[in-house]
Protein backbone atom coordinates (compact mmCIF):
# COMPACT_ATOMS: atom_id res chain seq x y z
CA UNK A 1 0.00 0.00 0.00
CA UNK A 2 1.23 3.27 -0.63
CA UNK A 3 0.94 6.51 1.29
CA UNK A 4 -0.15 8.75 -1.77
CA UNK A 5 -3.11 10.71 -1.30
CA UNK A 6 -5.81 9.70 -3.73
CA UNK A 7 -8.04 12.58 -5.38
CA UNK A 8 -10.76 12.68 -6.32
CA UNK A 9 -12.58 15.45 -8.92
CA UNK A 10 -16.27 15.60 -7.93
CA UNK A 11 -18.67 17.76 -9.61
CA UNK A 12 -22.38 18.05 -8.84
CA UNK A 13 -24.00 15.99 -11.41
CA UNK A 14 -21.52 13.39 -11.73
CA UNK A 15 -23.12 9.84 -11.87
CA UNK A 16 -26.23 11.37 -10.44
CA UNK A 17 -29.12 9.01 -11.36
CA UNK A 18 -32.21 9.80 -12.99
CA UNK A 19 -34.74 7.68 -11.07
CA UNK A 20 -34.24 6.29 -7.65
CA UNK A 21 -36.00 3.52 -6.15
CA UNK A 22 -38.87 3.43 -3.53
CA UNK A 23 -40.85 0.12 -1.99
CA UNK A 24 -43.98 0.27 -4.12
CA UNK A 25 -46.05 0.29 -1.07
CA UNK A 26 -45.11 3.63 -0.01
CA UNK A 27 -45.95 5.14 -3.25
CA UNK A 28 -49.19 7.32 -2.99
CA UNK A 29 -51.08 9.57 -5.31
CA UNK A 30 -50.03 12.98 -6.98
CA UNK A 31 -46.38 11.57 -5.93
CA UNK A 32 -44.21 10.21 -9.21
CA UNK A 33 -43.23 6.94 -10.82
CA UNK A 34 -41.59 5.74 -13.90
CA UNK A 35 -44.10 3.49 -15.93
CA UNK A 36 -42.85 1.49 -19.59
CA UNK A 37 -39.82 4.15 -18.76
CA UNK A 38 -41.55 7.20 -18.84
CA UNK A 39 -41.46 9.72 -15.78
CA UNK A 40 -45.41 10.04 -14.70
CA UNK A 41 -47.37 11.51 -12.38
CA UNK A 42 -49.75 8.89 -10.15
CA UNK A 43 -53.43 9.85 -10.60
CA UNK A 44 -54.69 7.12 -8.89
CA UNK A 45 -53.72 3.93 -6.67
CA UNK A 46 -54.81 0.58 -5.35
CA UNK A 47 -53.63 -2.49 -3.77
CA UNK A 48 -55.34 -6.02 -3.84
CA UNK A 49 -54.92 -8.75 -1.16
CA UNK A 50 -53.50 -12.07 -3.02
CA UNK A 51 -53.92 -15.73 -1.76
CA UNK A 52 -52.25 -17.59 0.76
CA UNK A 53 -48.70 -17.52 -0.54
CA UNK A 54 -49.00 -14.55 -2.67
CA UNK A 55 -47.89 -10.87 -2.04
CA UNK A 56 -50.57 -7.74 -2.39
CA UNK A 57 -50.08 -5.94 -5.31
CA UNK A 58 -50.17 -2.39 -6.31
CA UNK A 59 -52.10 -1.39 -9.32
CA UNK A 60 -50.44 2.35 -10.25
CA UNK A 61 -52.09 4.88 -12.75
CA UNK A 62 -50.23 7.57 -14.12
CA UNK A 63 -50.29 10.11 -16.21
CA UNK A 64 -46.91 10.84 -18.25
CA UNK A 65 -45.76 14.03 -17.18
CA UNK A 66 -44.32 15.16 -20.74
CA UNK A 67 -47.00 14.07 -23.33
CA UNK A 68 -50.16 13.49 -21.29
CA UNK A 69 -51.13 9.82 -22.01
CA UNK A 70 -52.36 7.70 -19.28
CA UNK A 71 -49.78 4.57 -18.07
CA UNK A 72 -50.76 1.73 -15.72
CA UNK A 73 -48.39 -0.84 -13.93
CA UNK A 74 -49.16 -3.41 -11.72
CA UNK A 75 -46.01 -4.15 -8.94
CA UNK A 76 -45.87 -6.39 -5.64
CA UNK A 77 -46.07 -3.95 -3.28
CA UNK A 78 -43.01 -5.19 -1.24
CA UNK A 79 -40.90 -4.89 -4.53
CA UNK A 80 -39.22 -1.48 -5.28
CA UNK A 81 -40.16 1.14 -8.31
CA UNK A 82 -38.21 3.72 -10.31
CA UNK A 83 -39.43 6.82 -9.15
CA UNK A 84 -38.18 10.28 -11.54
CA UNK A 85 -36.25 12.66 -9.98
CA UNK A 86 -38.55 15.56 -11.17
CA UNK A 87 -37.18 19.24 -10.73
CA UNK A 88 -38.87 22.37 -11.77
CA UNK A 89 -36.71 25.57 -12.49
CA UNK A 90 -38.43 29.14 -13.65
CA UNK A 91 -36.25 31.06 -16.49
CA UNK A 92 -37.26 34.15 -18.03
CA UNK A 93 -38.42 34.20 -21.77
CA UNK A 94 -35.81 36.53 -23.51
CA UNK A 95 -36.95 35.69 -27.29
CA UNK A 96 -38.80 32.77 -29.45
CA UNK A 97 -37.37 31.43 -32.40
CA UNK A 98 -38.34 31.51 -35.77
CA UNK A 99 -38.04 27.26 -35.67
CA UNK A 100 -39.93 26.83 -32.29
CA UNK A 101 -37.01 27.19 -30.06
CA UNK A 102 -37.29 29.35 -27.06
CA UNK A 103 -34.01 31.73 -25.25
CA UNK A 104 -34.23 31.46 -21.98
CA UNK A 105 -32.32 33.60 -19.08
CA UNK A 106 -31.06 31.36 -16.63
CA UNK A 107 -30.80 32.69 -12.91
CA UNK A 108 -26.87 33.36 -13.21
CA UNK A 109 -27.30 35.51 -16.59
CA UNK A 110 -26.73 32.75 -18.75
CA UNK A 111 -28.54 31.90 -21.57
CA UNK A 112 -30.11 28.99 -22.37
CA UNK A 113 -30.92 28.06 -25.91
CA UNK A 114 -31.96 24.20 -26.30
CA UNK A 115 -35.58 24.28 -25.08
CA UNK A 116 -38.97 23.75 -27.53
CA UNK A 117 -42.01 25.91 -27.18
CA UNK A 118 -44.56 23.26 -25.40
CA UNK A 119 -46.73 21.02 -27.60
CA UNK A 120 -50.06 22.11 -25.53
CA UNK A 121 -52.11 24.48 -27.66
CA UNK A 122 -52.98 26.53 -24.57
CA UNK A 123 -50.10 26.87 -22.80
CA UNK A 124 -48.53 27.66 -26.90
CA UNK A 125 -50.90 30.34 -27.56
CA UNK A 126 -51.01 32.08 -23.68
CA UNK A 127 -46.67 32.29 -24.44
CA UNK A 128 -46.82 33.76 -27.89
CA UNK A 129 -49.44 36.36 -27.34
CA UNK A 130 -47.56 37.47 -24.54
CA UNK A 131 -44.43 37.58 -25.89
CA UNK A 132 -46.30 39.55 -29.01
CA UNK A 133 -47.77 41.86 -26.10
CA UNK A 134 -44.00 42.76 -24.78
CA UNK A 135 -44.88 41.46 -21.46
CA UNK A 136 -42.21 39.93 -19.05
CA UNK A 137 -42.97 36.07 -18.62
CA UNK A 138 -41.24 33.70 -16.70
CA UNK A 139 -41.62 30.15 -17.71
CA UNK A 140 -41.56 27.09 -15.42
CA UNK A 141 -39.85 24.03 -16.68
CA UNK A 142 -40.26 20.40 -15.41
CA UNK A 143 -37.10 18.30 -15.97
CA UNK A 144 -37.15 14.44 -15.50
CA UNK A 145 -34.98 11.98 -16.54
CA UNK A 146 -32.52 14.10 -19.17
CA UNK A 147 -35.90 15.29 -20.61
CA UNK A 148 -37.28 18.99 -20.50
CA UNK A 149 -40.54 20.72 -20.82
CA UNK A 150 -42.35 24.23 -20.37
CA UNK A 151 -45.16 23.09 -17.96
CA UNK A 152 -46.30 26.82 -16.87
CA UNK A 153 -45.85 30.86 -17.41
CA UNK A 154 -46.16 33.73 -15.11
CA UNK A 155 -46.72 37.12 -16.46
CA UNK A 156 -44.23 39.34 -14.12
CA UNK A 157 -45.34 42.37 -15.99
CA UNK A 158 -44.66 45.00 -18.22
CA UNK A 159 -41.23 45.10 -19.68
Amino acid sequence: MSDEEHHFESKADAGASKTYPQQAGTIRKNGYIVIKARPCKVVEVSTSKTGKHGHAKCHFVGIDIFNGKKLEDIVPSSHNCDVPHVTRTDYQLIDISEDGFVSLLTENGNTKDDLRLPTDEQLLTQIKDGFGEGKDLVVTVMCAMGEEQICAIKDIGPK
